[in-house]
């Protein structure tokens, strides 16, 4: 007899129009707090629907999204830790595995008549894919997810440029008879300098953070662009059967 999990999982592969139906079949097999825990789960919406099936039925496409995502989080705490990274070369990979996940999908959504937006997919592939521990909910998703943004790196210590870092302190002056002590100047010049470099690591992380934006943005460009090529065809392909059979 498969157990709960088990039955739970082949739960979240069913038809969503079936979703209700095999629920309540389920929960009538079981008893007491497992069937209250089965009663109790909620069907998805259409995109996490469709991060579902992608996980239990093209698991191939969806690791290789987790792995480029896991890659480019790497690549990115490196560059804030002061480490030479290709966050680049990262994102760029990581924009082509969302847009392969998206697209596929997609393909299986529509293979049983549901629609989920590409955007609202390439979001949730997104957040999957850059979270810092794998989903637990992974194959049971029921809400699209929302990006937590640059903030999901908190905790990763910013480091100052090397050459604000290693820029060698004044020498003091040499005091002379009737002149003042320079340690208020002296002081003065440190906090200068400590205003310069917290600027210059604040510029350095809204930078990074930008980046992050830029390539969420292109990886949803990408997937939009990816679905609007499958409609064109699509189209083309319906204009043209369309036309065969007016054909006298």
């Amino acid at each position: 007899m498969p157990s709960l999990e088990s039955s739970i999982d082949r739960l979240y592969q069913e038809p969503l129009d079936g979703f209700v139906a095999a629920r309540t079949a389920l929960a009538k097999t079981l008893s007491g707090a497992e069937a209250k825990r089965v009663r109790a789960l909620q069907k998805p919406t259409a995109v996490p629907w469709a991060v579902n099936q992608l996980y239990w039925h093209a698991r191939p496409v969806y690791d290789r999204l987790i792995k480029s995502g896991g890659a480019l989080r790497a690549a990115q705490i490196s560059a804030l830790g002061g480490r030479a990274a290709d966050v680049r070369g990262a994102a760029d990979a990581h924009r082509k595995a969302i847009a392969g996940a998206v697209a596929e999908a997609v393909r299986l959504a529509a293979s049983v008549g549901v629609n989920p937006g590409a955007d609202a997919l390439s979001q949730t592939l997104e957040v999957l894919s850059l979270a810092p521990t794998p989903a637990e909910s992974a194959g049971r998703l029921i809400q699209p997810l929302r990006p937590a943004g640059f903030e999901a790196l908190a905790g990763v210590t910013v480091k100052a440029p090397v050459h604000a870092a290693s820029r060698p302190e004044p020498a003091p002056e040499k005091k002379t008879v009737g002149t003042k002590s320079p340690a208020p100047r002296l002081v003065d010049d440190a906090r200068a300098r400590e205003k310069k470099e917290a600027a210059e690591r604040q510029k350095n992380a809204e930078i990074k953070k930008a980046e992050a934006t830029l390539a969420r943005a292109q990886s949803a460009e990408a997937a939009a662009r990816d679905e609007w090529e499958r409609r064109k065809r699509e189209v083309d392909a319906a204009e043209k059967a369309l036309d065969r059979i007016r054909r006298p």
